[in-house]
Formats: structure tokens, C-alpha cells, sequence
């Protein structure tokens, strides 16, 4: 998948303005590489288009900070310039755009290194048994 591919992914989840959707992709996989660990976000890279690699290997071997959703949603929101709202509605587009685009393996692994509230954006991981939330 080419980064083109990826962004009309993200735009074609519902909620998501084509407009919107390549900034707040770069702004969530930004925000995503601070909150996990450096080898997990080469890991995240090795698989994302070229043009997008950039956003996550930035981060790469740098410890990861210990910040919540709420605190994601707002560097998200700040970064891509939107309301809180289409942050939200944009992260989780990138969440499932990434589940769908990357190995179940990595996918696993990144959501293991989330605390359990991100599933209101990702679902749990792979290895887990608890079904999705749907939170606001």
C-alpha cells in the first residue's frame, strides 16, 4: 500500500473529511511513535509507506512517554490543527486503517504497549479476549 492507498483508507472511514484525513493520519502516527517504544516504532515504520516512515521513525530510540488517551487526543488535535472531535474520529481511522495495512503481529504488539483506555480507539489486542469499546 502506497501512502495515497493509506490516506484514502483513513478519508473513507466514516466521519472523516478527505480534507482532514492526511493530516490527522500524520498528526495520530506522529503522536503514536512518542507513546511507544523506540523498537516498536521502527517495528510500526518497517511496514508503513515510505512516505509516512518518517512520522514514526523520528521517535526511534527515544523512551516512550507515559501519556493517556486524553493527552493523545489533544497533541493530535494540535498538530493537525482540528477539533477535538475530528482528532478523535480521525485517530480511530488511522487505528483501523493500521489494522488493516500492517501484519497482525505488529499490529499486536503496538496495542500491547497502549494502556487499556486506547481501546476505545483500537479495540484490544490480538492476544486479548475483551471485546472493542466504543467510548466518546
Amino acid at each position: 500500500m502506497n501512502q495515497t492507498e493509506f490516506i484514502r483508507s483513513v478519508a473513507a472511514k466514516p466521519k472523516i473529511s478527505p480534507a482532514q484525513a492526511e493530516p490527522i493520519t500524520r498528526a495520530t502516527l506522529e503522536t503514536l511513535a512518542e507513546r511507544i517504544t523506540g523498537g516498536q516504532a521502527r517495528d510500526l515504520a518497517s511496514q508503513l509507506p515510505e512516505e509516512l516512515k518518517a512520522c514514526v521513525s523520528s521517535s526511534a530510540g527515544v523512551n516512550p512517554e507515559p501519556f493517556g488517551l486524553p493527552e493523545f487526543l489533544e497533541r493530535v488535535q494540535a498538530r493537525a490543527a482540528v477539533d477535538l472531535q475530528a482528532a478523535t474520529d480521525g485517530a480511530r481511522a488511522v487505528f483501523d486503517t493500521l489494522r488493516e495495512t500492517i501484519s497482525a503481529k505488529e499490529y499486536g504488539d503496538m496495542i500491547d504497549q497502549l494502556p487499556e483506555e486506547f481501546w476505545q480507539l483500537t479495540g484490544p489486542s490480538i492476544n486479548r479476549m475483551e471485546t472493542r469499546r466504543v467510548g466518546t
